[in-house]
């Protein structure tokens, strides 16, 4: 089961301004800090972590590595965030549902961001582990690429023309330059290079997986930038890189699946139980009009008395 975490940018830094305007946030689970606050506003400090955090995030430099003036811009930045924070708190900004919902997000995304990193400091990818991902990296790789030219041009009635064009002798790349429309291999005589299937869309790479070397396709192939006629030049295996060169970046492949694998793992342990969402309601039938009155018959008026 793939599952992807959502970790926005700045999440610590959100967390800070959850902080500045709610004061009973985190009651009893934060440890004390032990050095002196940088600051206080409206009687709540900013501790030198939240500085921290802060700067790191806004400058990518630790705190003790700010010059003077850093310091002093970043220090403003922040007791900025807490002021508007707390006038949010004033105003009570949170009670707007989802602004609330906003703040829980976040508030979890941190959390399970801190729960990942503190999982992933116990793991160690072994040599095993990095092999393993090898072999699932490389048996997911395609086996062949291929090297193939191709005419494009707007409408199916124009591919066809080109295929008798070729049936009747004429250079694919002579027509490649005369009619393709793609200014990507046009002057190149339609030559696409070398590509696997993956790297063109699946028409195409259907289209070019089914032909000999050499052989062109006998009925054009329509794919989203219009009508191709396709000529496969060669193949050739996909040679894989050696486990040594990519060995350092598998370790990353590796620390995603297992903690996908936590998660998973978290999932089954937990009791979740969704709500159907409710059905929407069917229209109600319009009541019947009623039928319109028949129009009344001419009243005969009475005839004139004679004199």
């Amino acid at each position: 089961m793939s599952t992807r975490i959502w970790i926005p940018a700045l999440a610590a830094v959100a967390a800070i301004g959850l902080a500045a305007c709610n004061p009973k946030a985190g009651q009893g689970t934060a440890a004390a800090s032990s050095k002196p606050p940088v600051a206080t506003v409206n009687g709540k400090p900013i501790s030198a972590e939240a500085f921290g955090v802060w700067a790191q995030a806004q400058t990518n430099k630790k705190a003790d590595e700010l010059s003077a003036d850093q310091r002093k811009q970043v220090l403003e930045g922040l007791e900025n965030l807490y002021v508007s924070a707390q006038e949010a708190e004033r105003q009570n900004v949170a009670a707007d549902p989802e602004v609330a919902a906003r703040i829980e997000l976040d508030r979890m995304n941190l959390l399970a961001a801190s729960l990942f990193q503190k999982y992933m400091k116990e793991k160690t990818a072994s040599e095993a582990d990095l092999k393993a991902e090898y072999d699932r990296q490389i048996a997911g790789m395609p086996k062949q690429e291929f090297h193939a030219s191709h005419i494009l041009v707007k409408d199916e009635a124009q591919a066809k023309d080109v295929i008798v064009q070729l049936g009747k002798g004429a250079k694919f790349d002579a027509l490649a330059k005369k009619y393709s429309i793609d200014p990507g291999s046009k002057d190149k005589g339609g030559d696409l290079s070398w590509f696997t299937p993956e790297k063109m869309v699946k028409p195409f790479s259907e289209a070019v997986a089914k032909l000999a070397k050499g052989e062109t396709t006998k009925e054009p192939v329509q794919t989203q930038f219009g009508w191709h006629v396709i000529r496969l030049d060669d193949t050739r295996p996909v040679t894989p890189p050696p486990f040594e060169t990519v060995k350092d970046r598998l370790g990353q492949f590796v620390q995603q699946r297992q903690v996908h694998e936590y998660i998973d793992s978290l999932r089954k342990a937990a009791k979740i139980e969704e709500t159907k969402p409710e059905e929407p309601k069917a229209a109600e039938p319009k009541a019947a009009e009623p039928a319109a009155a028949a129009p009344k018959a001419a009243e005969p008026k009475p005839a004139d008395p004679k004199p």
